[in-house]
């Protein structure tokens, strides 16, 4: 520290004496040259005549961290251009740290560190350096701002911060197979020196592993390394600093490491023969042992399938593999029997189920093992010839006769008698008895078929030698039927024959019935009975289908002669015992036609032959009738339609026109017209209110005096349009009535031709424009032809 501070003052000597002046100014200085001198120059105020020797220089200080010394440290100097030794320049420190770290002799300018720094804590501090004059305490030169930086020492540790590491790696793998990359951190400046170059290095774990120096990385250093051997293993890990020299920190850290497992083991058999014992009476499909092979591996490599191989006494047996516990489950797949069998051998073969192709080499992953099962006799229930005994009886058997019997046998090496009884609970117990020694089984009381046709009950056989050993039998009993009623003709009893019928004509087609329950297959014959049979007009052909047809034996039959014929028919069943009975059919004789239609007979003797029952006379009325009420409906309707129209005409009479065309011989022809008709009081009626609208009376331009000699007749018209105006029945306003009167006295003068104007032209209508735009066609008209005249165009 002495030398450097003398090296520094001499340097300062050299630059300040003028002995070593730079042609210009420096802005900054090398590091090197800041470690030289730490000193800071503020430049003074200078003519612009004279050269500045050193402006403001930007510089660093430098100190160390983890100071331990009695006196502060020096770290650096002050010095202003314009201070001449004389006192009167004062230096001042402000900004990062001044005052509680450093400290600065306002005189000299040195600079000093009062405590000990730490440069992972604060690496660097920021400053403002002024020179001041003491006498008017204004600045000398302008406020500069300076760092000094801690230098560093190799006091920090290198640290694993994410340990301790856990790592894996499969068995067996290859010698440099990676496992896992550890890193450590060391917080001096890596900057500066080797206080932050870590080297790795294992402490504890070789030769099984190895790590990278430089890059941290684990790897495996042995080949073949075995789980089932050794599974885990804790390697020691250092990071020492300084490059690993002789005097670094270090730190370490320790890795976990797990051989994980791959299928290299096959499974093996801990023995070559298993031995088993079963009894006899297990329930098919339970497990009557296990086996287990064993296999080293862990999880899915140590899964193991077993298999039965084929040979003999394995096809009585089954394999399954427990998912828990990986053993083979072996199970009865059919039942055992002492007295047939009583050891069984066969192979079982253990393999794994996911394999590993890189360890074929070694050698099939599986293992055969022989198992050998002992049957042991179990004291067993009686034994039924059959699972179920079926036996007939008929319902007439008399009580105490023996309808069957049922057989049960004990099986075991020490045979035992067997005792038979019948099951209390059912219903058979009444009706039935069984021998309990024979077996045999007869009936207790008189069965009905009728009643109850079928008999279900259970026979229970114990052992003598053990009562307790019990096995149970189903008997069913069918009770037959005895024929006891004869069968019957069914309906109809009475067919009829046509007058015109042929010989050999089938006229009718029968069956029978029986009251009994005919058994399948039984058949009915039919036939005429013997005093029938002498003189047969009709006779009977069986068809051997339990059905008969009656055929005529005659060339035709007379009504006059006989109505009626009774044809007797003898019909036998086939049961035991058989039975007949003699039915008699009524024939009656009828009037046909060609066809062989019947014409004439009694209702029952028209309908049934041909097949009409009651419903299809019902359904042929009821037809007849909605035909007649369609009928009827239909004349109502025409009358309806018909009356509808007439009073449409009658009313709508808006567009008529009341006319008579009658022509007489002129005003004294009384013979076309009779006058006397209009003035009959019986035509008269009374006054009605009238319900439409009342024409307008026009103004005829030409009227004429009524003839006095007239006034009846003129009377008579007026109260006929007077009635007419006031009458609700008469034609409305614009429909036309006319009363005409031909004679000598006349209003409108006689209408004949006979007594008109030679020519149209000598007529005058002008009259017909004063009528209103009523007549407005017509006064054109007749206009037109007066004012158009072609004789006056000659």
């Amino acid at each position: 520290m002495l030398t450097r501070n003398c090296l520094s003052l001499l340097l300062w000597v050299l630059f300040d004496g003028g002995l070593l002046t730079p042609l210009q100014p420096q802005p900054q200085q090398t590091l090197a040259t800041e470690l030289r001198e730490n000193v800071i120059h503020l430049p003074g105020q200078r003519s612009h005549f004279h050269r500045v020797k050193r402006g403001w220089v930007w510089n660093q200080f430098f100190v160390l961290e983890e100071y331990m010394g009695s006196e502060p440290q020096y770290v650096g100097k002050l010095h202003s251009d314009l201070d001449k030794g004389e006192g009167t320049v004062k230096y001042t420190l402000s900004g990062d740290g001044a005052g509680t770290v450093f400290t600065i002799d306002e005189t000299t300018g040195d600079i000093h560190a009062i405590r000990s720094l730490d440069r992972e804590e604060k690496p660097f501090y920021t400053l403002r350096a002024q020179a001041v004059d003491i006498e008017t305490r204004k600045p000398l030169e302008p406020e500069s701002e300076f760092i000094i930086k801690v230098q560093d020492i190799n006091d920090n540790e290198p640290k694993f911060l994410d340990g301790p590491y856990i790592a894996s790696v499969p068995e067996m793998s290859p010698v440099g197979a990676y496992v896992l990359q550890v890193k450590a951190t060391d917080a001096d400046d890596p900057t500066y020196g080797n206080s932050a170059r870590v080297v790795y290095s294992i402490l504890q774990g070789q030769p099984y592993f190895s790590i990278d120096p430089k890059t941290g990385v684990i790897r495996t250093a042995l080949p073949n390394m075995d789980r089932e051997v050794k599974e885990q293993y804790q390697v020691l890990i250092q990071a020492k600093d300084m490059g690993g020299q002789l005097g670094g920190l270090a730190g370490t850290t320790i890795v976990n490491i797990t051989l994980t497992d791959v299928n290299d083991n096959p499974p093996r058999f801990p023995k070559s023969i298993f031995h088993l014992k079963v009894p006899e009476s297990s329930p098919v499909g339970s497990a009557i042992g296990r086996i287990r092979a064993v296999d080293p591996d862990f999880g899915q490599n140590a899964e193991i399938e077993y298999n039965i191989v084929p040979g003999d006494g394995g096809n009585l047996f089954d394999i399954i593999t427990d998912e828990d516990t990986q053993e083979g489950v072996i199970k009865l797949k059919k039942p055992l029997d002492f007295e047939t069998k009583k050891a069984y051998t066969f192979k079982v073969e253990a393999s794994n189920v996911h394999l590993d192709h890189r360890f074929h080499s070694a050698g099939p992953f599986k293992d055969t093992a022989t198992v050998k099962i002992s049957v042991l006799d179990v004291d067993e229930p009686p034994v039924f010839s059959k699972p179920l005994y079926t036996m007939e009886v008929y319902e007439d058997t008399p009580v105490g006769t023996i309808i069957g019997a049922v057989t049960a046998q004990d099986l075991d090496v020490g045979s035992s008698a067997v005792r038979y009884l019948i099951d209390w609970k059912s219903d058979g117990d009444s009706y039935f008895t069984i021998d309990a020694t024979e077996g045999t089984i007869a009936t207790n009381e008189l069965l009905d078929r009728e009643s109850t046709a079928q008999y279900n009950f259970s026979i229970i056989a114990s052992k003598v030698s053990n009562p307790l050993l019990t096995s149970r039998v189903n008997i069913l009993i069918n009770v037959l039927d005895v024929n006891e009623f004869p069968p019957e003709i069914s309906v109809p009893y009475e067919t009829a024959v046509c007058e015109n019928a042929k010989p050999g004509q089938i006229i009718q087609i029968v069956s029978a019935a029986d009251r009994d329950l005919s058994p399948a297959g039984q058949q009915f014959s039919f036939k005429l009975s013997p005093e029938a049979a002498i003189k047969p007009n009709f006779t009977v052909r069986d068809f051997r289908n339990n059905t008969a047809g009656i055929e005529t034996r005659r060339n035709g039959y007379s009504r006059r002669q006989q109505e009626l014929y009774f044809l007797p028919i003898v019909i036998e069943d086939s049961s035991y015992p058989v039975q007949s009975s003699t039915n008699t059919m009524t024939i009656r004789v009828c009037r046909c036609d060609s066809d062989g239609t019947i014409l004439s007979c009694n209702v029952e003797a028209i309908f049934l032959p041909v097949g009409l029952s009651t419903g299809a006379l019902i359904a042929i009325l009821l037809c007849i009738v909605i035909l007649l009420a369609i009928v009827v409906l239909y004349v109502a309707l025409r009358r309806q339609k018909k009356k509808d129209t007439l009073m449409t005409s009658k009313e709508d009479i808006r567009d008529n026109v009341i006319h008579y065309d009658d022509e007489g011989g002129g005003e004294e022809d009384t013979q076309a017209f009779d006058i006397g008709a209009l003035r009959n009081p019986k035509v008269i009626e009374d006054n009605k209110i009238r319900r439409d609208i009342k024409p307008d009376s026009l103004c005829l331009p030409r009227q004429r005096p009524p003839v006095e000699d007239n006034t009846d007749i003129r009377d008579f018209i007026n109260q006929r349009l007077q009635e007419n105006d006031v009458d609700p029945t008469a034609p409305p306003y614009d429909s036309l009535a006319t009363y005409a009167y031909e004679g000598s006295g006349s209003v409108a003068d006689s209408l004949s031709s006979i007594e008109s104007l030679t020519t149209e032209a000598d007529q005058d209508y002008n009259y017909l424009t004063d009528w209103g735009p009523r007549f407005k066609v017509l006064a054109d008209m007749f206009g037109e032809e007066e004012s158009y005249n072609p004789d006056k165009v000659t």
